[in-house]
């Protein structure tokens, strides 16, 4: 439902809420719900990871093979490209083959669409920028309405119609906007619901705009993320900021950070992005000290090798990996399990107690143990958040624990 006038309602979510944590559910922005396959997205459900497969849709056996990738580093659904009738006569096909929902990405043939609901997909995406003919639109959207298959409105800034560029001169944010609702009015036409909404363009900032404005127009549920951000470290870098600024704000119900490399990339930086502001926690997060000039260890093949042992972890667990006796002690005691090491030696922790005392050549098979022991306890547990640490009064202090981090 597009709002015509403004919702208090909104505003208040999309403010910057002082002093209030952003995981408090009361600060996401209040959305409808929709089902892509078994995926809730929007009315207060976790937010979705995404990514796409970068394999050509018609080579089925490549497509599986990385979607089966994705699904174990944590994607929770998955967009594949469909550029022609033979890349769609194979949907029905890969989504056998498949356990998390499957979309599929319209660009400008309806006729498409159409076939992919045929194959059984459980969402769409289309492009305003070139399918926009109302009768094609009429079309797809009875035949999704009997299916109950969503319909993403994808709106980028590379490809916004002619019409809304001509009058904007640029794809400014609100160009984006204007081009998402009147798609939205199409879809409504028709009595379909169902609808889920991006404007995507490579820059943060005109990004985050309009999603902004967007947020205060609608109640449909919103998939965020910028486009072509560029390579894994320049577009992760920029993903997270202009992502981790909307998601802030309450806003953003699906997710997917658009890099140039290994899909897989995508879904843990999604991961990283959702877990430094409280939403999500998905395997292991590796506190570690940049080094200076107190550092007496070298800490760099320590961090890579326990990262490298931890990759394929979905518990949600704290690692610190500290090397100086000023804030390697502290950092330690609050995560899960944690080292803060010194010449020679380490004090190995867990909860916040010290354990024991280890040498260098013992550090990382100590920290793993302890890691792979709390992992055992909280897959018995069947939790999916990091047990509450312990509340008691740590006695020993950072004067005491000074010269064991040294000697």
């Amino acid at each position: 439902m597009i709002l015509l006038k403004k919702n208090n309602n909104f505003q208040t979510l999309n403010a910057w809420n002082v002093g209030l944590r952003l995981s408090d559910p009361k600060l996401r922005r209040k959305t409808r719900q929709i089902f892509i396959g078994r995926v809730p997205v929007g009315g207060g459900a976790p937010i979705a990871v995404q990514s796409m497969t970068k394999t050509d849709t018609r080579d089925v056996s490549s497509t599986v093979d990385q979607i089966l990738l994705l699904q174990k580093a944590g994607c929770e659904i998955v967009r594949v490209a469909v550029p022609d009738r033979k890349a769609a006569e194979k949907l029905g096909e890969i989504k056998k083959r498949i356990g998390i929902p499957l979309v599929a990405d319209i660009h400008f043939d309806y006729r498409l669409a159409l076939e992919a609901i045929e194959q059984g997909v459980d969402g769409l995406r289309l492009n305003p920028g070139n399918i926009s003919h109302k009768d094609h639109i009429t079309r797809v959207a009875k035949a999704a309405q009997e299916r109950r298959i969503p319909i993403r409105i994808g709106v980028n800034a590379g490809s916004l119609e002619k019409t809304i560029l001509r009058k904007y001169g640029h794809p400014s944010a609100d160009a984006l906007v204007e081009s998402a609702l009147s798609h939205v009015r199409l879809l409504e036409d028709q009595g379909f619901d169902l609808i889920k909404i991006s404007l995507k363009a490579s820059d943060p900032l005109s990004t985050i705009s309009a999603y902004q404005k967007i947020s205060r127009l609608t109640d449909y549920p919103l998939h965020i993320g910028i486009t072509e951000a560029g390579p894994p470290f320049s577009g992760g870098i920029k993903s997270a900021v202009g992502l981790g600024i909307l998601l802030y704000q309450g806003i953003g119900d699906t997710i997917r950070v658009s890099l140039t490399g290994d899909p897989t990339m995508e879904v843990k930086a999604a991961y990283h992005i959702l877990g430094a502001l409280g939403l999500r926690h998905r395997g292991a997060e590796i506190i570690s000290c940049p080094l200076c000039g107190r550092s007496e260890i070298n800490l760099e093949p320590v961090v890579r090798e326990v990262e490298k042992r931890l990759a394929d972890w979905t518990v949600p667990i704290h690692v610190a990996i500290m090397g100086c006796c000023v804030n390697g002690p502290g950092e330690a005691r609050e995560a899960d399990v944690g080292i803060a090491a010194g010449k020679g030696v380490a004090l190995l922790f867990r909860k916040g107690e010290i354990i024991r005392k280890v040498k260098e050549k013992e550090m990382i098979p100590a920290l793993i143990e302890e890691a792979e022991a709390i992992r055992k306890i909280m897959k018995k547990e069947n939790s999916c958040a990091i047990p509450k640490r312990s509340s008691k009064p740590i006695k020993r202090t950072r004067q005491t624990l000074k010269p064991l981090a040294i000697n």
